[in-house]
């Protein structure tokens, strides 16, 4: 155990170490150079963590190990739950039924391409290929944490996931306002979008939520409703993250019964940690708590998500990449190209229809 009295004073030392690593890259991501690149103090974090496991792992005491590990794994399911302040109900409301169709679609058929993709076209392990079509699908980094303990997987396959999802989200940030500005904005016909569509594909294709802010951002007069319709179809999709792990489970209990594990008996896999989600985004559909504390809540919860993927980033070393190759980086190409392209398309009907 974490806190047994032989480990509380390594568990302790090496969560101290952890927030004091996650501090530094709340810091680093606030400079001006790194913030405009769209990334994420979990990002960072996750690089720092990396550059540690690598570098200067053996150079500290193998007791933190335990701490870490703990800031890993019951860190992130605290931090997961209180996530769910970042959303309401009426939100989803607001953007309509073409909002949360779209959203509804692309995560679904992203997370369905990207594990056909990975374990039967290239491949690749079914954890790797499933942490790496939840970033795509829903909600980058964020996302893959919270799968992880549901596959159970090993912290550097996560890894894995999140660096495909940081290098394709930001490809999209660059991509989108010169998509815009060239092919969507001055075409007619199928090919031209308006801010309103534009915003829905910009929420329900592109992997982060600060890169999903940034597009707007970064697009000369854009219309306030595209930016708006972004982030909350965005975090339509982020909400729909609860359904997808409760389903996840519950294919991975009727997988293993099918599989004859556990003597036949159905186990079912519920993360409850994305029951409470849901429940702490429904509270937050309230309205009772004071903006600004909700506000304060969030910094406080991105510091705690920052400590998780720092201390993921602690657990993932080169050596276990070996066997891997390039299957991770065409797994996720094949998805980038899904969102960019049958995105658009999706977006287009959704919005004729509806």
């Amino acid at each position: 155990m974490a806190f047994s009295p032989e480990h509380r004073k390594g568990t302790i030392s090496g969560i101290v170490f952890v927030a004091l690593v996650a501090a530094s890259a709340t810091y680093i991501a606030a400079l001006g150079p790194v913030k405009a690149l769209g990334l994420s103090p979990l990002v960072v974090g996750i690089v720092i963590g990396i550059f540690y496991a690598n570098t200067l792992h053996n150079h500290f005491p193998e007791s933190w190990e335990t701490g870490i590990v703990f800031s890993a794994k019951k860190i992130l399911r605290f931090a997961i739950v209180f996530y769910g302040f970042r959303l309401t109900f009426q939100e989803i409301v607001d953007v309509g039924p073409a909002g949360f169709t779209v959203s509804v679609l692309m995560l679904t058929t992203t997370f369905l391409l990207g594990t056909w993709l990975g374990v039967k076209v290239f491949k690749l392990d079914r954890d790797t290929s499933m942490l790496t079509a939840s970033g795509a699908s829903v909600c980058g980094a964020a996302a893959v944490l919270a799968t992880e303990p549901v596959l159970k997987a090993e912290g550097h396959k996560a890894a894995v996931a999140v660096s495909m999802v940081v290098l394709f989200g930001t490809i999209s940030m660059f991509l989108y306002p010169v998509l815009y500005a060239t092919v969507i904005q001055p075409a007619t016909g199928f090919l031209h979008m308006t801010p309103e569509q534009f915003g829905i594909y910009t929420g329900g294709t592109i992997h982060e939520v600060a890169q999903v802010v940034a597009v707007p951002n970064s697009i000369p007069h854009a219309p306030e409703v595209m930016a708006n319709d972004a982030v909350i179809v965005k975090m339509t999709r982020v909400i729909l993250i609860a359904p997808m792990l409760i389903l996840l489970g519950l294919y991975l209990s009727w997988q293993a019964k099918k599989q004859g594990g556990q003597g036949g008996k159905l186990q079912l896999v519920i993360p409850w940690f994305a029951v409470y989600f849901i429940g702490v985004a429904a509270f937050n559909s309230l309205h009772l708590l004071p903006g600004e504390l909700v506000k304060q809540i969030n910094i406080v919860d991105t510091f705690l998500l920052t400590m998780a993927m720092s201390a993921l980033g602690m657990q993932t070393r080169f050596a276990k990449f070996k066997g891997l190759g390039l299957a991770p980086l065409y797994t996720a190409l094949g998805m980038f190209v899904w969102l960019v392209v049958g995105g658009f398309v999706i977006v287009k009907v959704v919005t004729a229809v509806l």
